[in-house]
């Protein structure tokens, strides 16, 4: 089979399905997509909100819950004891599929009336106010936490990991971090970015095993530097202690150096380690995986973000330890045969169009299912008679597409629409990675919310807020602090927030000041250093050497990017 080229019907720009492609939409009996790559990626992150909360009341207990879904919702929203409870029957919800409306029509009435979980959580202990975390315990206003991590504050991708606050992407037994990105097995350190194995350190790019080093950048199996200069243990301590880091002032000067260190650094062209036959960008033991990017123990994928001891799988975005997923985006924990859902939770096999389900095979269009198989609509079917209806279904979905606002159309093999999402666009995942405007998004069709204002009674603004850890006391746990930007930002800026007790202790076990901006506006200060999750072609920046490469580094981008062979050269 021959490669084919596409227009994608969203962006209208030409896209290449290759023979591999091919072989696996074969594979799971699915058709072709007929959006490309990039709009595939964004319409699923448009069903994933992680940031934008809401206080509102369960709808089973009455109790005040913190929740992703506003309370213009629909649907009952309930919280995680009574989602997870027994006093309720998602079944009791299922409906017979009408041949004379679209699927999707049908789907979306269905979601208008089933109850969802407030919070995103899965076996979490001690973490009301995390959201998409699993088996993990003590995690606060943080994203994509798993994989038995603890005390994690603030934070987003942290896997196996502990004490950890205002990071992102941290795998691999890490501990006691702050403010590090793309941190693996890292100890008691600040401010790292690229690291690896490295230890009692502050403010450096791309060093492997190293120790008390402090403003540095390339460094391997080397202690006691600073700038790159080796230091004899007793004076690097001397010269650590000028830098003053307990006040905030003195660290927004070490902010600026460290920034002017990031464009000294040389970047190799994809953080890859251990990996064969791969394309994208911070992947770790991947065989077999193309354009794919925060991946590890992984094989056989393509076009796959955020996932980790997968196998067999494409456009899948958020979870592990499953098999043949297609078009599926959050929380899938040993799914098998999964295609275009949010949130099989766990153990959902064979399904079509699900969302929130757990423990459930054969289901096509079902909401928040547990225990259940052989089920459409939330209805279930003796086994021969769902199989029968199924692919009648399937049939009527391309005889009967559904076509949304602006004309695309959805037939069988299309994840959900972006209308239907339950969250509106600027609420969501795509807003972090495709940002767009509001007239963008109406001429789009894609749905908006405008912030309620948020006042807040706050006690101490952010000009007032002290500038050394050593004159803050607990009394700093009773006020409200404002946020720098005050909502004058693009970052989903929260306005105001507090200082939690385990934050207060980590802050001056670490010498570190306190915060002058609300958690999310910091996220996006952070999230600013990531390349995007695309791919350039480039020429390596080594003078006199011609190799090319893809790259996620776009050539606008400030990094000095060299080839692996430069890299290997100038580095090790």
């Amino acid at each position: 089979m021959k490669s084919e080229t596409k227009t994608c019907q969203n962006c209208k720009q030409d896209f290449t399905i290759e023979p591999e492609d091919f072989n696996f939409y074969e594979k799971i009996k699915v058709p072709p997509p007929t959006f490309c790559p990039e709009c595939r990626r964004q319409r699923r992150f448009v069903w994933r909100n992680e940031r934008v909360l809401y206080r509102r009341t369960c709808g089973l207990c009455n109790k005040n819950v913190i929740a992703i879904y506003h309370e213009s919702s629909p649907f009952p929203v309930y919280c995680r004891e009574c989602w997870y409870g027994d006093k309720w029957d998602p079944t009791s919800y299922g409906r017979e599929y009408d041949m004379s409306k679209s699927f999707f029509e049908q789907y979306k009435e269905l979601s208008n009336v089933v109850p969802r979980l407030a919070m995103w959580q899965r076996n979490c202990i001690d973490s009301d106010y995390s959201n998409m975390a699993g088996e993990s315990k003590n995690v606060y206003l943080s994203v994509s936490v798993v994989k038995n991590s603890e005390n994690i504050f603030y934070s987003k991708s942290v896997d196996k990991s502990k004490d950890i606050v205002d990071c992102l992407n941290i795998i691999n037994g890490s501990e006691s971090l702050y403010e590090n990105v793309e941190a693996q097995s890292n100890y008691n350190s600040q401010y790292l970015l690229l690291c690896r194995s490295c230890m009692d350190s502050y403010y450096l790019v791309d060093c492997v095993n190293c120790s008390n080093c402090f403003l540095s950048y390339n460094l391997r199996n080397k202690q006691f530097c600073i700038n790159n200069k080796e230091y004899k243990k007793e004076d690097y301590f001397r010269e650590v202690e000028k830098f003053n880091l307990k006040s905030r002032a003195s660290r927004q000067v070490l902010l600026k150096r460290f920034d002017e260190i990031k464009k000294k650094s040389i970047y190799r062209f994809g953080n890859i380690n251990r990996c064969v036959n791969v394309t994208g960008n911070n992947l770790l033991n991947v065989k077999n995986g193309k354009s794919c990017f925060e991946i590890y123990n992984i094989e056989n994928v393509k076009y796959c973000y955020r996932a980790f001891d997968i196998k067999d799988s494409m456009d899948f975005d958020y979870g592990g330890w499953s098999e043949l997923l297609y078009e599926y985006t959050t929380g899938a924990l040993h799914d098998y045969n999964v295609k275009f859902s949010y949130s099989a939770m766990d153990s959902v096999r064979n399904a079509d169009y699900t969302e929130s389900c757990r423990n459930c095979s054969n289901i096509f269009g079902c909401i928040s299912l547990v225990n259940t198989e052989n089920t459409i609509l939330n209805k279930v079917y003796p086994e021969e008679e769902y199989k029968k209806l199924r692919e009648e279904i399937i049939k009527q979905m391309n005889e009967v597409p559904y076509i949304d606002k602006v004309g695309r159309v959805y037939k069988y093999g299309e994840f959900f629409p972006i209308e239907l999402s339950p969250w509106d666009y600027n609420e969501t995942l795509a807003q972090e990675f495709f940002p767009i405007t509001e007239d963008t998004a109406k001429e789009k069709g894609y749905p908006w919310r405008h912030s309620n204002i948020k006042k807040f009674e706050i006690t101490i603004t952010s000009e007032k807020i002290s500038d050394n850890i050593d004159d803050v006391n607990e009394n700093i746990l009773k006020e409200v602090l404002g946020c720098a930007h005050k909502g004058n930002c693009s970052h989903q800026c929260n306005v105001a927030f507090r200082i939690t007790d385990y934050e207060f202790k980590f802050y001056k076990k670490h010498n570190i000041p306190l915060p002058i901006l609300c958690s999310n506006c910091r996220h996006y200060e952070r999230f600013k250093v990531m390349p995007a999750l695309d791919l350039w072609h480039r020429k390596c920046m080594k003078e006199g050497c011609d190799n090319e490469f893809e790259t996620a580094y776009a050539p606008d981008r400030p990094e000095i990017v060299y080839c692996e062979r430069c890299y290997q050269q100038e580095v090790y």
